[in-house]
């Protein structure tokens, strides 16, 4: 061999173990990045770590439904729990989709008691995080964990009184929806005020809806005008109850019974439920001076709700305040082609004012949007509360179950509704006339404050 071959051999022989040695480097980097990626990444200065900027955030707006033992698809408390969810939890908090909040926050009254949402600010933080690679950051900067109430606890708190129908019902596996009402004594000996109440199906996997109404006692004439009845309560999937403000509350009379008007579908299994109504009272003789009454308005005639394949289309109603009113909380109700629904006040000197928007309307989520107390609605009698519904029938719509269908109003999931369910607090001119005057004065004192602190 001659000394030219020799060196070949010799670098050949080198490049070989040059390029194990560096598959190998390779190999240890690739094994090595995703806890570096994951720790270090947090010495950056100004970098975006799970434990110090996104737990806060889940803690605040996600954890309450995103932990173990509830319905939600996964936890959102560790680290480990929310890392393989990054780039959906960016996909879903861009769209707004989570956490569920489907107001346009753009117009409208603005502060809300139940207010999930996440910020703008706290969007981007999200979004930084899951861009720059959704680092853990430094395990000493997260925050506390939260302790959690069991599935099993109630939104409103321990009820004082239960109310469910006599027996179980069993709903078959596969066939049309099911509409049944049931009926349950209260049991009450005297007139209570109530504070809270929510209803809790005994299956959420099968109750669709449920409106709940005060009847009068058996026997008794169901016309009488002296008994104070009506819808009481109202439950579909996304929604945990009402908490009236102090001092406001819903008689429910001595001897009154409570009409389940229950509304179940087929989910492939046979199902049972057993569905209760929970009631926390003011004490007992205790009359709030504010009462509440539920409403619902839509769009009438009903059979004017026609929604053609393929299209989008929008429909109105209309509701004139018999009384000066305080609106409590505003919940718009459609089903899976619904789309959009804004509540507008059209004013005694004919202008508008836009109360709510919500532009994201998600069949999913039927939410009770409750307005804060100095900024609650506040209108005269002759006030007419107009609802423009938005439905949407085409392939772009995720829920719609079949675009190249016709679809009207109807009670089924498949078929549609536009429906505003409205919390309200009827007003004498004294009251209304003591509200408008204790509003503006404490807007002026904020005014005055606010200025005294520029200067």
């Amino acid at each position: 061999m001659t000394s030219t071959e020799r060196r070949r051999g010799w670098l050949r022989a080198r490049a070989a173990a040059l390029t194990t040695l560096g598959a190998s480097v390779a190999a240890t980097a690739m094994l090595l990045t995703p806890r570096v990626a994951a720790l270090g990444a947090a010495d950056t200065p100004g970098a975006v770590t799970f434990t110090k900027d996104v737990a806060p955030i889940f803690q605040k707006s996600c954890q309450s439904c995103h932990h173990q033992g509830t319905a939600a698809p996964m936890p959102l408390i560790t680290y480990d729990d929310a890392r393989p969810w990054a780039k959906s939890i960016k996909a879903r908090v861009v769209a707004r989709e989570m956490p569920p909040w489907h107001l346009d926050k753009t117009v409208g009254i603005r502060e809300y008691k139940n207010d999930i949402s996440l910020s703008d600010a706290e969007i981007d933080t999200i979004t930084r995080w899951v861009d720059s690679g959704a680092v853990q950051g430094d395990p000493k900067d997260m925050p506390k964990p939260l302790t959690f109430r069991p599935d099993t606890d109630w939104f409103i708190g321990k009820p004082d009184l239960l109310v469910t129908f006599d027996k179980e019902m069993t709903m078959y596996a596969s066939g049309p929806d099911w509409w049944i009402n049931k009926f349950a004594d209260t049991g009450l000996t005297e007139d209570r005020y109530i504070k809270a109440m929510q209803i809790k199906p005994g299956n959420p996997k099968i109750v669709h809806h449920v409106v709940t109404t005060i009847m009068p006692p058996a026997g008794a004439d169901p016309n009488d005008p002296a008994f104070q009845g009506g819808t009481l309560e109202e439950y579909a999937v996304g929604k945990y109850g009402d908490i009236y403000p102090d001092d406001t509350g819903r008689l429910l009379p001595a001897g009154s019974r409570i009409a389940f008007d229950m509304h179940y579908f087929a989910d492939g299994e046979v199902e049972k439920d057993k569905t209760t109504l929970g009631i926390v009272f003011y004490p007992k003789g205790y009359v709030p001076k504010y009462k509440v009454q539920m409403i619902n308005f839509r769009n009438l005639p009903n059979d004017d709700l026609a929604i053609p394949p393929n299209s989008i289309t929008r429909r109105d109603g209309y509701f004139r305040l018999p009384r000066a009113a305080r609106i409590v909380d505003f919940q718009p109700h459609m089903h899976m082609r619904g789309k959009g629904m804004t509540l507008e006040a059209i004013n005694l000197d004919n202008t508008v004012t836009v109360l709510s928007s919500v532009d994201h309307f998600s069949f999913n989520w039927h939410i009770a949007y409750v307005y804060k107390d100095d900024v609650a609605p506040l209108l005269p009698a002759g006030t007419v509360l107009h609802i423009i519904g938005i439905h949407d029938n085409t392939p772009a719509n995720r829920l719609n179950p079949d675009a190249l269908m016709w679809a009207g109003y109807g009670e089924r999931s498949v078929d549609d509704m536009l429906q505003c369910w409205l919390g309200i607090v009827y007003l004498d001119d004294n009251e209304y006339q003591a509200e408008v005057a204790a509003r503006k004065a404490k807007v002026q004192q904020q005014a005055t404050s606010q200025g005294h602190q520029q200067q």
